[in-house]
């Protein structure tokens, strides 16, 4: 019936927009009809032959075809809305995109689009493998009224993923889902009630405009959901989502914005610059050639670039091939594709076979500006961004205000005159060659990067990318020397404000690394400050080519029976002989005849003497560990066996009864965005020891993870656990999620950030189970154990909620007594310095950056504060014996503590022997003046380059003293002094690699490994601090402090850090990150700005000496107001960012 495709839309269209006429008379409401547009039964991502996986049964082409003739009867019938609905595979919802454009630009009048994804499973994935978010960015370009989802699944299993749809974009959303899930005959039993109560929470929560009814509804069902929204406000769209992004997508999302490091996109996949792949392609070795692909995965591509363009080969079949090929992959496919030629129709038969929103690489006004604006219309149409290189009618740009001047005119054309959005037009400036013995190219990587500069200063919202091969060119063959020279370049690129670049990801040395000769040579050659720079450089590369004693052992205790061992091994933390121990037991099949008896015997038994002597404080925590690891050792040793007998028990009885041999089953996590995870791993052992099952999910993860977990494992608790503010929030919204998803188990929250108020505040209202605050590791037995025993259950969970009513009531009665002076008043409070007779410190002994790299541990470690790490390790000595050394005389853990601090510096002495962890870091120092609350940051030429933004105490005062902000430490601007500022950011590195080293059940010694390197990271910023203090800034060079009186503050100045109580803002951290390029040391940020690796510090220096630690405390509404006026942001996300320390309640 194809051929009847136009008049059965047609003749349908006219019959639906009757009766919506009709009905409107009829009711004085107005009815519109609604052309729908299916998802065909054709996949354009999916291969129907499992032998062929790059085989499609359908093109773009015939799609478009089809779904134009589609458009057209729907259209031309009358229709007042299209719907491209049921998605499964988003590229062919793009094929209908592209139809439906097409038609509107040939005269068509537009009508409203409509686009409905449907997520087939709990996955929250299309057929075609994409995430809600990734769908949302794929079809954006359609300029949809509304976005959402409809069908496979029903409104209770849908929820989470149109929260997420409503979270990704600034349309309106839809949703009609089935009723419910079908039954074993396929039919829906879910009734009209069922299904209206259920979209009527859609509703009451904000997350909905338009709902609906899809398979298994009946006209019931459509009648109930409307009676039951009818009263209902409908969904707020809002204001701002990524609009400072570029949105790409491949299976998953990818945000470019403000917060992101530099995008590497990988260039292996490319016939003109790899020999080994164009081989691969040319003798139709694909397979081989995905491989290429997963290894630029591997090596740390975000983007990954395809090129087809060499002399004997079919580009567009290549192309077509390759990237059908790569949606089998989904290691592979989940990036965004760069679809890389110089040929146009190979660029369309890339756009044709991808489902993500992909950057075209490239086009330019080489061939004149309406060839030009005919391109980048169809590139808009296919949804991609777009490379645009400077070129014009007159040839390449080699000068600076040639490529400027080239890339102003293009940028004016494809925002104003096509339609582009800013954040989807990304420049090459052209990274031409260097060193080539022609005089005039030895200024090209200058005029990149100052092109660069001007560019992102003019064009708001682009992006600037290039090809960085090109750079060293002159060198190919040489490619030591050609990695140092595109490290070097992209160093002072990236900080000139190029954001992606084509390279070779697994081949970039870290600038800091590279040998000190060749770090001058190249940096010579790129800033051409030597005449015989590329002759030297030439002459380099050419020179290229060319016994501890041990401790004797008592084993008396090896004579014992194997009970006896077994429970004197896992007392003592002793795992040498626990598997051939265990074997033993396991062999005497009269005494134990199931491998599941042992553990509930003799390891048990041992485990249990473990916990008594813990709970007694007869035992400490690091003991307890060292326990757990001879525990799991001998589990591990025993789980193949029991695996066999169960899948042998359940295969002639259907009975899994593995899981009842615990206590009870706890799910851990360390929240989306968060990265420290030490404390919860102590939780996580100690719970162990305690024979509770735990299933730890690490670390950044996502909320619905840790739901989906705890359903499926049938978990008893849940605990969460964060070190960052922002992470107070995320556990605010899984408490939520429980709630909505009607579940019932305790919540236990935990973490450094975290506190007993928070949690009976913000957490426990929101979350009808049990919630409870866990101060440490300590206290989650007997938390656990009163929640799981049926007579204590009750009466504990009844005290926690009347305890944590008591703490919300004496909260919200000290927001109404705790009176807030205005922020006017507290300006006019201020610190007031004289700054003619305490004037600013002495400047810096240098302006900019220095990077200290692989630092010397040996002068570290004297800076070492001990007192935190037996905090971690939950060992607390009573006044006078609470710090280091005292706390080794402490009549209850002094001998712990110091058999602890003897390993603790064991296992230092064999990281500086084996040099397995490293420090390094950065730090800098600029002028600078308070402006207000703020401090202006300037560069060498008085130039005002960058603001941190201060916060201001307002919890009122006695009449005599000030409210502090930063800046009051920093000399005013009309004050005429110069000040300045200092920044810093140090990272303990190697610290997985090293804990990979230790078997799986050795959590004592990866526990030690994370602990220590926090003390290293906080001793290296202590260290930093003092050559600060008495070298680099040189402001107190006759200091002669000892370790002790510097963790106690007896030094002039500070070094405070944002997301702390002198500025709780942690965005401010991203612009310590651009002056320090914190980046080029490996200290990166998450999008929750916690920092990468853990073991990492970051703050500001301040040399005058009034400078002072203090916490702002809690603020109004009139500061956050005007800060986020200052910050240039809107109120909402400022408060997100603030919610702790806020004086008022946003909800």
């Amino acid at each position: 019936m194809s051929h009847l495709a136009y008049r059965l839309n047609f003749e349908s269209a006219k019959l639906a927009k009757q009766a919506a006429v009709e009905m409107t008379k009829e009711t004085g409401i107005k009815r519109y009809a609604v052309g729908a547009l299916g998802p065909t039964n054709r996949t354009l991502s999916i291969s129907p032959s499992v032998e062929r996986p790059d085989y499609r049964n359908i093109t773009f082409d015939q799609l478009v075809e089809a779904y134009a003739e589609q458009t057209k009867g729907l259209l031309d019938g009358g229709v007042d809305v299209l719907l491209v609905e049921t998605i499964f595979d988003t590229a062919n919802a793009k094929a209908a995109i592209f139809a439906i454009q097409t038609i509107f630009d040939d005269g068509y009048p537009e009508v409203p689009v409509f686009i409905s994804g449907t997520i087939v499973d709990k996955s929250g994935r299309t057929l075609s493998g994409q995430t809600a978010e990734a769908f949302i960015i794929s079809v954006s370009h359609g300029n949809p009224l509304c976005l959402g989802l409809n069908c496979a699944l029903g409104a209770s299993e849908m929820r989470p993923f149109i929260e997420c749809i409503g979270m990704s974009t600034k349309s309106f959303v839809i949703c009609y889902p089935n009723a419910g899930l079908p039954n074993t005959f396929g039919d829906y039993d879910e009734t009209p009630a069922i299904t209206g109560q259920l979209l009527k929470s859609f509703a009451e929560d904000g997350l909905v405009n338009i709902v609906g009814g899809c398979c298994g509804t009946t006209p019931d069902h459509i009648r109930a959901i409307a009676q039951a929204v009818k009263d209902c406000s409908p969904r707020k769209r809002p204001k701002n989502v990524y609009d400072d992004h570029t949105l790409l997508s491949g299976l998953e999302p990818l945000r470019i914005g403000p917060f992101t490091n530099f995008v590497n996109i990988g260039e292996r996949c490319n016939v003109a610059g790899s020999s080994l792949f164009c081989k691969m392609i040319k003798e139709d070795r694909y397979e081989d050639a995905l491989n290429v692909a997963k290894a630029q995965v591997e090596n740390g591509a975000i983007i990954l670039d395809i090129n087809m363009d060499e002399g004997m080969l079919d580009g567009k079949m290549a192309m077509a091939k390759f990237v059908n090929l790569i949606s089998s992959e989904p290691d592979v496919a989940k990036l965004p594709l760069c679809i890389d030629s110089s040929n146009f129709e190979t660029l369309e038969a890339g756009l044709k076979c991808t489902q993500g929103k992909c950057i075209v690489n490239s086009i330019s006004l080489k061939e004149g500006e309406q060839d030009f604006v005919e391109k980048a219309k169809k590139i808009r149409r296919y949804g991609a961004a777009v490379i645009v290189m400077a070129f014009d009618e007159e040839g390449q740009a080699t000068d600076i205000q040639r490529k400027v001047d080239i890339c102003a005119r293009s940028y004016r054309i494809l925002v104003e005159k096509v339609g582009f959005n800013p954040q989807d037009v990304i420049f090459d400036p052209n990274i031409l060659t260097i060193a080539t013995g022609m005089e005039e190219h030895n200024e090209y990587g200058i005029t990149y990067i100052e092109a660069t500069r001007l560019i992102k200063a003019t064009l708001p919202g682009c992006r600037v990318s290039g090809g960085v091969s090109n750079f060293s060119f002159s060198f190919r063959g040489k490619e030591r020397v050609r990695e140092a020279m595109h490290s070097v370049f992209l160093y002072h690129a990236i900080k000139a404000g190029m954001d992606m670049g084509i390279v070779n990801a697994g081949n970039l040395p870290v600038y800091s690394s590279i040998e000190a000769k060749l770090l001058q040579l190249c940096e010579n050659l790129l800033w051409n400050k030597d005449p015989e720079g590329t002759e030297k450089l030439l002459i380099y590369a050419q020179e290229m080519g060319k016994s501890d004693k041990k401790a004797v052992v008592d084993d008396d205790w090896r004579g014992g029976d194997v009970e006896d061992r077994l429970e004197y091994a896992l007392v003592r933390g002793i795992d040498k002989y626990v598997v051939d121990d265990t074997e033993e037991a396991r062999a005497d099949s009269t005494k134990y005849p199931r491998p599941l008896n042992i553990i509930e015997g003799p390891l048990m038994k041992g485990m249990g003497v473990v916990g008594d002597l813990f709970g007694s404080g007869k035992m400490f925590l690091p003991q307890v560990i060292k326990s757990a690891r001879v525990m799991k050792k001998a589990v591990g040793y025993l789980i193949p066996y029991m695996e066999k007998e169960r899948e042998e028990n359940f295969r002639l009885t259907g009975i899994d009864d593995l899981k009842s041999a615990f206590t009870g089953t706890v799910v851990l996590a360390t929240v989306k965005g968060d990265v420290h995870d030490i404390g919860k791993n102590i939780v996580g052992v100690v719970l162990g020891c305690n024979n509770y099952r735990v299933i730890d999910l690490g670390v950044m993860t996502p909320c619905q993870k840790i739901l989906d977990t705890a359903v499926l494992e049938k978990a008893d608790f849940v605990g969460l656990s964060g070190l960052i503010t922002p992470s107070l929030d995320e556990m605010i919204h899984v408490a939520k999620e429980m709630e909505r998803n009607r579940m019932n188990l305790p919540l236990l929250i935990g973490g450094a950030t975290t506190s007993k108020t928070h949690t009976a505040v913000k957490i426990a209202p929101k979350y009808s189970g049990p919630t409870v605050h866990v101060l440490d590791a300590s206290k989650s037995v007997v938390v656990c154990g009163s929640l799981l025993d049926p007579k204590k259950k009750n009466d504990f969970v009844e005290e926690v909620a009347e305890e944590y009513q008591e703490i919300r009531e004496d909260h919200y009665d000290s927001l109404k007594d705790r009176i807030y002076v205005s922020i006017e008043f507290a300006r006019e409070h201020r610190l007031k310095i004289d700054w003619n007779e305490v004037p600013p410190a002495v400047p810096p002994t240098f302006l900019g950056r220095k990077i200290f790299d692989d630092y010397d541990l040996n002068r570290i470690i004297p800076c070492i504060d001990w007192k935190p790490f037996f905090d971690v390790w939950q060992l607390r000595g009573k006044y006078p014996n609470r710090g280091y050394p005292n706390i080794f005389n402490d009549a209850t853990v002094g001998v712990e503590a110091k058999r602890l601090f003897d390993e603790g510096q064991s296992m230092l002495s064999r990281i500086v022997s084996e040099r397995s962890l490293s420090c390094r870091g950065v730090l800098g120092f600029w002028r600078a003046n308070a402006v207000g609350d703020d401090i202006h940051v300037y560069d060498d030429g008085n130039n005002h380059i960058e603001t941190f933004f201060g916060l201001r105490q307002q919890a009122e005062k006695p009449a005599n003293e000030s409210y502090f902000c930063l800046s009051d430490f920093v000399a005013p601007k009309d004050s005429g002094k110069m000040d300045h500022i200092g920044l810093f950011a140090v990272s303990c590195f190697g610290v997985d690699e090293l804990c990979k080293k230790f078997e799986s059940y050795d959590d004592y010694n990866m526990i030690m490994v994370k602990a220590l390197a926090d003390r290293l990271a906080e001793a290296f910023a202590e260290e930093l601090h003092t050559r600060v203090r008495k070298e680099f800034w040189g402001y107190s060079d006759d200091e002669r402090l000892t370790a002790a009186e510097m963790h106690k503050i007896k030094y002039t100045g500070i070094r405070p850090a944002p997301g702390y109580p002198s500025q709780p803002d942690h965005t401010e951290k991203t612009t310590m990150w651009k002056l320090l390029n914190a980046d080029d040391i490996g200290t990166q940020l998450t999008e929750s700005l916690a920092m990468i690796p853990a073991a990492s510090v970051s703050g500001l220096y301040f040399a005058h000496p009034k400078s002072t630690y203090f916490a702002t405390g809690k603020l109004s509404k009139d500061q956050v107001v005007d800060y986020a006026r200052r910050k240039d942001q809107d109120v909402e996300t400022t408060e997100k960012w603030l919610l702790p320390v806020l004086a008022y309640d946003v909800n």
